[in-house]
């Protein structure tokens, strides 16, 4: 564990896709912050930037190649060779610093996350917590709709027996521990969020607030979310599975009460023929069947996309000048 006088080697991560519009405002407020962060709170002079491009299509790789080169001292960078998504753009600047740094904290580039709790986590991982959740606070930023959503993904989650701090999404500080721990899980599907109590017990938490984006807009729409959100639920969770069990007892049980009276009714002759009677169980029994077998098929889909063991990404280039500076 650092004491409070050591210096410590901070790396901090943030994935980008299409943000040319967002980096020129936010490089310099991450090379303000390391400076900061060497300066105020004890940490190496080779504390450093990595912006991770995930395929982007824009010049967002032309403007992180620009400072790299401008500031080789602090910013570097990872080129993927095509869009892997924010998960495995976050885990390729991670698997980057890994062994090369004390602790890392991941970030969006956008920088909606409050600066200002950066070294809060740094603090927290000084009194000897291996990984530090940033947690947001009353979501302002956020539209009516994604905080309604996001509320309900945490319930449902927490419904569910999925271990998630509610509220965090993927600001945190890991150290090198927790890297090296998170090395081991070779899961292709990510969700990072749900892995932390995996990688490590010694967790703690920061609260902040969240800002408006700085440029352009995000780049995590509806359809995005929902597809972390069911990747989260699948990844963790075999509810899904189980209510189908008891939704199908509950409809075997209804279709029981139904048969018992059909047959009394026949019994006393009290039977008319009709088409309820057949197409509602019909219809009932058959969405029935479809749903279950959509669900276990996604099950089996998460099977086979994990026994095929492909990467989760490719890096094509980076834009690293190698110089280390002295703490001295």
């Amino acid at each position: 564990m650092p004491t409070e006088k050591s210096l410590i080697e901070i790396a901090i991560v943030a994935p980008c896709y299409n943000e040319a519009e967002v980096l020129p405002s936010s490089i310099p407020k991450l090379v303000g912050l390391i400076e900061e962060l060497i300066s105020k709170h004890n940490c190496s002079k080779n504390s450093y930037v990595v912006l991770v491009d995930d395929g982007s299509k824009d010049l967002t790789w032309n403007l992180i190649k620009e400072a790299a080169e401008k500031l080789p001292h602090v910013i570097r960078g990872v080129r993927l060779s095509r869009n892997a998504g924010h998960q495995n753009a976050l885990m390729a600047g991670l698997n980057y610093v890994t062994g090369g740094c004390d602790a890392v904290i991941s970030i969006d580039v956008d920088l909606q996350d409050d600066l200002e709790a950066l070294p809060l986590m740094i603090a927290e991982y000084r009194a000897g917590a291996e990984i530090v959740l940033g947690v947001k606070k009353l979501r302002v930023a956020d539209s009516l709709f994604k905080r309604i959503s996001a509320k309900a993904f945490y319930s449902g989650m927490k419904w569910m027996g999925v271990d998630l701090v509610e509220n965090h999404a993927d600001c945190r500080l890991m150290s090198s521990k927790a890297l090296k721990n998170l090395a081991k899980f070779p899961e292709h599907l990510l969700f990072l969020r749900g892995l932390q109590p995996l990688i490590h017990g010694k967790i703690s938490t920061v609260t902040y607030d969240i800002s408006p984006r700085l440029e352009g807009v995000s780049k995590y729409p509806l359809k995005k979310m929902l597809a972390l959100a069911w990747n989260g639920v699948t990844s963790f969770s075999i509810m899904p599975l189980r209510l189908i069990s008891w939704i199908g007892g509950i409809v075997f049980f209804i279709s029981l009460i139904f048969a018992i009276m059909a047959l009394f009714k026949a019994i006393d002759g009290d039977t008319l023929p009709g088409w309820a009677s057949i197409t509602i169980p019909l219809y009932l029994l058959g969405g029935l069947i479809v749903l279950s077998i959509g669900i276990v098929g996604e099950y089996v889909a998460k099977i086979f996309l994990e026994v095929k063991r492909r990467p989760r990404f490719l890096i094509d280039e980076i834009a690293h000048h190698d110089v280390l500076i002295s703490n001295e």
